[in-house]
């Protein structure tokens, strides 16, 4: 899968590396946007036996 898209993308090496650094900040902050909220309410900490 790695190496389909090091092919997919455009350019030389520093730039497919620059792609791919901004593609995965796009998508950990997509991530930490929508996705880790909707999981966060359905994930019950109140109900943790750690620490008690």
């Amino acid at each position: 899968m790695y190496a389909a898209l090091w092919r997919i993308l455009p350019g030389p090496v520093w730039v497919k590396v620059v792609e791919l650094v901004v593609l995965a900040t796009v998508i950990v902050a997509l991530l930490v946007k929508f996705a880790f909220p909707i999981i966060a309410v359905l994930v019950f900490t109140e109900e943790s036996t750690l620490g008690q």
